[in-house]
Formats: C-alpha cells, structure tokens, sequence
C-alpha cells in the first residue's frame, strides 16, 4: 500500500500504538480520503503529534450500545472494535484555531488494549488487517451492473442527480468504496461496509442496505430497479 510519501508493504510497517479519533457515522477505507475539519483542542494537539511522528491517525465509531469502559482514569466511552488507518496528506490551518486536513486510508484495523497519554486523546494497541496492504485483484468479482442499478435506483427516489461520466470512468474498487462512504446510511450500516471481508463482499453489502432502505421507504422494489 502506497500513501502519500510512505509506503506500508506489512504489519512491520505500521505503529503498534496509535492516536484514535471517535467519530459517529464516519467511514474512512483503504485507499480512500476523509476530509476533516478539526477544532477540539485534544484532537488539534493529536494531529500535532501525528504530524511531528508518523502521520498516522487512527478513524473509529463510538459503539452504537453507548456503553462506557470504567479504566483507571475514570469511565471512558466504548469504541467499535474495527477502525481504519489514515495517513496524513493534506493539511492547512485556518487562521481562527482549527486544522483542516484529510486522511488517505492506509488498513483497518483492530483495537486491542487502551494505553494511557497526557495529552487528552486515547491511544490504543491495535492488530493491522494486513490482508488491506496486498495488491488484491479483486475488482473483477464485484458485480457492477447490480451495483449501478442500485446506486441509479436511489439517485431517481431521491429525485438526485450524478456526474454519470465520472462513475463510467471510475474502477470498481473507487466507485465501490466512493459509494460506501458517501452513502447516507446510518453508524451501523456505515460499520458494515467498513467490516465487509472483501471488495466483493462490501459491494454486495452496500447493493443490500441501498436496496433496504428504498423498500422501507418508497415500497416495492421491483418497480423501483426497473
């Protein structure tokens, strides 16, 4: 996986200690960008250290059961088990306190152990899914019609409009992941995507919620997709 100035070929590759941002219904994938917009002083001085060591910032949900986690330091709220990796490539200041920068998805990954900071973020122990760095070619098992049926179903539902030469000219590994974290779908669904296996499996997914989500609220899905 090649992002930004840096190139990440293994697990060996990556920090096993990273700075996590909880953010409800982002999604951020590999390979992918998230634009953020950041003003909290505990995340400003999170992406002061990122950006002063290895750019690497960690993209989690809080857990949708709103739970907490009682630790040494008092109860903490619990985070989704899965997030992603993103690096650091692109960054300005604003001039009134806040940073705006954007991530480029490098591997998901799994939060292990909390380790404790002095700086206000969490920091956790993570497991890489290194299968996120390999070249996979695996973009001819997604089905694109199906998926671009979907995705043009619920553009005329919701009387919306697409650059349609774009989406011709995208890969099916852009347009599946460009979809999912543009979708409008809620913490859980975004979740899904997130932890789907594979492209194929991300793709059948978010044809499957798009399909959900039109016949709950616009009836039959037969006429729909017609």
């Amino acid at each position: 996986m090649h992002v930004g100035n840096a190139r990440y070929l293994g697990p060996k590759d990556l920090p096993e200690i990273i700075p996590v941002f909880p953010l409800t219904g982002a999604l951020l994938l590999p390979g992918a960008q998230l634009p953020l917009n950041i003003f909290e002083p505990r995340y400003l001085a999170m992406l002061d250290d990122a950006l002063s060591g290895n750019r690497l910032i960690g993209i989690v949900q809080p857990s949708f059961c709103e739970g907490r986690n009682d630790t040494a330091t008092g109860p903490t709220q619990a985070l989704c088990e899965v997030g992603c990796i993103g690096r650091i490539t692109s960054f300005a200041e604003t001039g009134d306190g806040r940073y705006i920068t954007s991530l480029t998805g490098v591997c998901r990954y799994r939060l292990f152990s909390e380790v404790g900071g002095t700086r206000g973020y969490r920091r956790f122990r993570i497991g890489p899914f290194a299968a996120d760095l390999e070249n996979r070619d695996d973009e001819t098992l997604v089905d694109r019609a199906a998926l671009l049926a979907a995705f043009k179903a619920y553009l005329e539902a919701n009387k919306l409009k697409a650059d349609w030469e774009s989406v011709e000219r995208a890969s099916n590994r852009t347009l599946v992941n460009s979809m999912a974290m543009m979708s409008p779908y809620g913490p859980a669904e975004k979740q899904a995507l997130l932890e789907a296996p594979d492209l194929k499996t991300r793709a059948e997914t978010l044809i499957a919620i798009t399909e959900i989500v039109l016949a709950r609220d616009f009836g039959d899905m037969d006429s729909i997709l017609q």
